[in-house]
């Protein structure tokens, strides 16, 4: 059994927000719940009951009430609070519980000087922005594009476009020219807001030429804003405007648009490794409902917080982050690099913000553990009261780190979820003990289960993670997608009217959840599946390992197939036959003799997308005689240059029988 490394105090109910809803069902519901298991049985049983419980307990803003609370329960095409008509901007620049002069935004980075926001700056900067999208001819439905990084401008960008109905789509500056015309170019935006370039450490990095190239590929355009983020003193773009100009002081009054529940509210995309990245639409009412529930609910925020996820505009987390708002709680932004000048930086940063939520990725938290970092030795994390995990599975030794390492007293979330949803549908919650390597629970109002290859549910062994019953933040749709096609091969085409999110998942006895990788990278040895996240959590942990990626070859007939990993190491180290007996001996010791790989070889990158998910199905499709350019769109990719490694190795390899 796994070690408990936290247990929630005994006046858990009284503290905590998810406690204060508990009361609430009982004096305006007459519900009464004995435990998470009972409540999360509920939730997910009587959709109906649960979601308007979370509408009314939250006090939705709406301008026009719902008729109904789920008027169609089907997947796809569950349709949610008809009648409604709402506006997200509204309902988060509400920031209950905060007065003006409170500071709600708080920007770090490496580019510029610190900036807050209090809760008046933050409306007044939204209600000129608003007004200045007005003077450009934004309405609603149209899309404004964001080339900009995790800064105030873009929040505020966000908000202004939503409070006029208009659709927003951000793309993180680091991106590509390629990246960017293949998400934008697909949603034809009229307006561009786009940096002249920021600073990644030490390094300047000028994307003048980048933004140029953009404007050029989007015939749609018909107004550019440059922020001089780099250069403040620096040019405006040729025929552009300057922030300052969308922000000029404005008698206009700042007004909401009512929207229909389900009106979009801005297009996250998928990673595009194998094609066009996918357009995921959000809407309006999905996205507030569920991010009141999860920060609340789940993350306990309120107006007493400073919420932190270490995030970039391209990564579906910022637009979790940003929701912090709409239930009090101040966010803490930041751009720049996360290990500069050393991985004692965000904790640092945790430190002179007063971060209450600390949240990043689980691929930092192990780096923090391989450089030894002590963070309680290097920055004074006393206001800190929860750690965030997420972007892949966080092993049992990353919660030891934490509770060794951070603080004793933190309460660690591992979290999954995906753009899909930008949310989390397994994660923690107040009431729930943290276990190591396990994420404690299944979310509110999220029916997820283990299915078993034969499509019945599991408890307590690998299966697909799927969802059995819909939730108000699933995609409005894809865009261009009118009937839905494209959305129901994403999600619906192997269990038809199941959710299947395409990762392993173990569900125990108690409702604690473990995911071991991607489904479409399983590791499937003589029938036995093997999830990579096991994997790589023994092979990094060990010093000589950077990075690694591994694939598994099936054989037509049945077999064990091949079993390829592929080792980044530290610098200066060359892969021998000692250390891949050391990399056997430690995965034969840990996991069992099917995890040892057939052949070991060193490479200098692991191919990752521009958020840093490894690739482990290109690998294996160029592995298995598919061109690079056909296994990978390479404009999704962090190093493209990496796939050249994997190409030549395939031409020096037998022909593998099974193509993929």
């Amino acid at each position: 059994m796994a070690d408990m490394l936290w247990t929630p105090p005994a006046d858990v109910r009284e503290r905590s927000r998810i406690g204060g809803y508990l009361r609430w069902l009982r004096e305006h519901r007459g519900l009464d719940f004995a435990d998470y298991d009972a409540l999360w049985r509920w939730s997910t049983t009587d959709l109906d009951g649960f979601w308007r419980s979370i509408w009314d307990h939250f006090e939705v803003v709406a301008h026009t009430p719902p008729t109904a609370t789920l008027a169609e329960r089907s997947m796809p095409g569950a349709r949610w609070f008809p009648g409604a008509t709402l506006n997200y901007a509204e309902n988060v620049l509400r920031m209950p519980g905060r007065a003006d002069d409170d500071p709600v935004v708080i920007a770090h980075g490496q580019t510029r000087a610190p900036v807050t926001l209090t809760a008046g700056e933050l409306r007044e900067q939204v209600r000129r922005v608003s007004a200045g999208l007005r003077r450009l001819g934004v309405t609603a439905g149209d899309r404004v594009a964001a080339y900009a990084p995790n800064i105030p401008e873009t929040y505020v960008l966000l908000l202004a476009t939503a409070s006029l109905g208009a659709i927003f789509s951000s793309c993180a500056p680091e991106f590509g020219t390629r990246s960017v015309t293949d998400r934008w170019q697909q949603i034809e935006p009229t307006v561009l807001v786009a940096v002249d370039g920021y600073r990644y450490g030490d390094k300047a990095v000028d994307r003048r030429a980048e933004v140029a190239a953009i404007r050029a590929a989007l015939p749609s355009l018909r107004h550019t804003v440059g922020i001089g983020y780099l250069d403040p003193a620096g040019p405006a773009p040729r025929d552009a405007l300057g922030w300052d100009e969308l922000a000029a002081p404005t008698d206009e009054p700042l007004t909401f648009t009512p929207v229909p529940f389900d009106h979009p509210l801005y297009v996250l995309y998928s990673s595009g490794t194998t094609g066009l990245p996918k357009p995921i639409v959000h809407g309006h009412g999905g996205i507030l409902l569920e991010h009141l529930k999860m920060l609340a609910l789940h993350h306990d925020l309120g107006p007493a917080d400073r919420f932190f996820w270490f995030t970039t505009t391209g990564w579906m987390m910022w637009n979790f982050l940003v929701s912090g708002p709409a239930v009090g709680a101040s966010i803490v932004l930041f751009d720049g690099n996360p290990a500069h000048p050393d991985l004692g930086g965000l904790w640092r940063l945790a430190a002179e913000t007063g971060t209450t939520y600390f949240g990043t990725s689980a691929p930092f938290l192990l780096a923090c553990r391989k450089a030894q970092l002590v963070p309680r030795e290097v920055a004074d994390l006393s206001a800190l009261r929860g750690v965030g995990s997420t972007g892949a599975p966080l092993p049992a030794e990353g919660f030891h780190w934490v509770y060794e390492t951070v603080s004793d007293r933190v309460q660690l979330q591992s979290l999954s979820g995906g753009t899909d949803v930008c949310t989390g549908f397994v994660g923690g919650v107040p009431l729930l003990p943290v276990y190591a390597g396990e994420i404690a629970c299944r979310a509110l109002g999220a029916k997820v289960e283990a299915r078993s290859a034969d499509g019945a549910p599991v408890i307590g062994e690998l299966g697909e993670l799927v969802i059995t019953e819909p939730m108000p933040s699933m995609p409005v749709g894809f865009w261009n997608d009118p009937d839905g096609v494209r959305y129901f091969e994403a999600y619906f085409d192997v269990y038809p009217g199941v959710w299947r999110h395409g990762d392993w998942i173990t569900i125990n006895e108690r409702g604690g959840c473990v995911i071991t990788g991607r489904s479409d990278a399983t590791l499937n040895r003589g029938g036995v599946r093997l999830g990579t996240a096991e994997f790589y959590s023994v092979v990094e942990g060990l010093d000589e390992v950077v990075d690694s990626v591994v694939v598994h070859l099936e054989d037509d007939e049945g077999g064990a197939g091949e079993l390829l990993l592929f080792v980044v190491l530290a610098d200066g180290l060359d892969l021998d036959d000692d250390l891949r007996k050391k990399i056997c001996r430690e995965l034969r010791t840990a996991l069992s003799p099917r995890h040892v790989p057939d052949e070991i070889h060193q490479v200098r990158a692991v191919p990752r997308t521009l958020s840093a998910k490894k690739l482990e199905v290109p690998v294996k499709k160029i592995l298995t005689g598919t061109p690079v350019d056909q296994a990978a769109a390479k404009g999704a990719l962090a190093n493209p240059e990496s796939l050249a490694a994997f190409a030549a190795l395939a031409q020096r390899r037998p022909p593998t029988r099974t193509p993929v």
